[in-house]
């Protein structure tokens, strides 16, 4: 059991130990508000249309500032940009809570707010990916940032449905509180940080972080195939084999579930970022794999087969829910375990690979790209569920996802043969 258990030896490092712990808090709260913010949005204004602006006015800070904010990690101390960016989210989450409280009611103040708020976290982000390299060894990175995505995770599922829970309860206010003041576990972990400049280097920026920094990371990611591939593939495996925009249509019309909500509607919702965690909690063979890689492509094409089998469950279910239902889930549920270890090799290779003076850069790109893919899949899927039907945009999805990713591991063969090792 010990084998196949999460990996926990990264923890035996007191500054990620402070970090992972306060995640655990932090997560939490912060999953309070991405349930909050929409609910509070549609209550004010009755419009779902309205809702969906939260999508432009997230993206467009989290591209902007996820790219920026890589470059500034990579000429700033980086423990001085978390203490930044960490006290700004405390104050974004303040003045969520102010708002509530004083039921202001506007809600384009409530989308500025949003799009401070995802400003700030997408700079904080690639600063915290950046450092890890820094704070356990290379060959522990793939458990560390296995038990990271975990947490993470749990996070996904607990928070929704608590906050869904409490709203009616306690109201908005509370909610945007509680984040506010867990918070606060993050920032005690950040303040016992130690100094953490980013390695000098002949080709690191001088001087303050500029957007010919952001392209000079682009460059830098063109002449390192293997980190390319590890951004391709996860476009493709996001962008053709990400189902959620299918699921309120899927509960309602193919599991017959109530048009609002449901049980269908909620373990569908539920079962990618359950799969995730279950993946997580027996992570421990990961440490033990070299070809990462390989194991990149195996685990991308487990999760294309995974959306086949989820689109067959739909095409069969016929209105009808039963062992079709709990087909479908776990298809979710083996997607989300197979999607977990996949990231958790790519970002390992990100952060094993990659120079120190252009971490931060490329963790930006890479915050990007896995925020962009899944809304660019959302809109894919719900244009081929509207000209085909939803089991098979499903599954054709997930037929593109094994069909492609086969295709690039093919075309880039030191992709494949990526060996660990060859970080050190």
């Amino acid at each position: 059991m010990r084998g196949l258990v999460a990996d926990t030896r990264p923890l035996t490092s007191p500054h990620f130990r402070r970090l992972w712990v306060a995640n655990i808090v932090t997560v939490v709260g912060a999953q309070l508000t991405v349930v909050a913010v929409p609910a509070q949005i549609y209550e004010i204004t009755g419009s779902s249309a309205y809702v969906g602006l939260t999508g432009l006015f997230g993206l467009v800070p989290l591209v902007i500032f996820g790219l920026y904010g890589g470059a500034l990690a990579d000429v700033m101390d980086r423990r001085t940009l978390l203490l930044i960016t960490t006290s700004g989210l405390i104050l974004t989450s303040v003045a969520f809570w102010v708002q509530a409280a004083l039921d202001v009611g506007n809600v384009w103040l409530l989308l500025v707010l949003f799009a401070v708020q995802q400003a700030f976290f997408a700079v904080n982000q690639p600063t915290r990916s950046a450092i890890l390299p820094k704070l356990v060894p290379i060959e522990q990175l793939p458990a560390a940032n296995s038990l990271n995505m975990t947490i993470f995770q749990v996070g996904g599922i607990a928070g929704p449905l608590v906050g869904g829970a409490l709203i009616p309860v306690l109201g908005y206010s509370w909610l945007y509180l509680v984040d506010s003041v867990t918070l606060f576990a993050t920032l005690y972990a950040v303040v016992k940080l130690p100094r953490l400049r980013p390695d000098r280097h002949p080709e690191s920026p001088g001087g303050p972080a500029g957007w010919r920094s952001v392209v000079d990371g682009f460059r830098y990611l063109r002449g390192h195939p293997v980190l390319l591939m590890s951004f391709l593939v996860d476009i493709i495996a996001m962008v053709f084999g990400m189902p959620r925009a299918l699921f309120p249509q899927v509960a309602h019309l193919d599991f017959g579930g109530p048009a609002s909500g449901g049980l269908a509607f909620a373990l569908l919702f539920a079962a990618i970022p359950a799969g995730a965690v279950l993946g997580g909690i027996f992570s421990g063979w990961v440490s033990r794999v070299r070809r990462q890689g390989l194991a990149v492509v195996v685990c991308i094409v487990i999760w294309g087969m995974a959306m086949v089998g989820f689109g067959v469950a739909v095409g069969v279910a016929d209105g009808n829910a039963g062992v079709f239902l709990w087909a479908a889930v776990v298809m979710l549920v083996v997607g989300g375990a197979a999607d977990m270890a996949s990231a958790a090799f790519r970002t390992s290779m990100l952060q094993a690979s990659a120079s120190d003076h252009m971490r931060g850069r490329l963790q930006g790109i890479f915050i990007v790209v896995v925020a962009g893919g899944p809304r660019v899949a959302d809109a894919a899927h719900g244009a081929a569920a509207a000209m085909v039907g939803t089991a098979a945009a499903a599954a054709g999805g997930g037929v593109l996802v094994v069909v492609l990713v086969v295709v690039a591991a093919l075309a880039v063969p030191v992709f494949v043969r990526y060996r660990l090792a060859s970080a050190a």
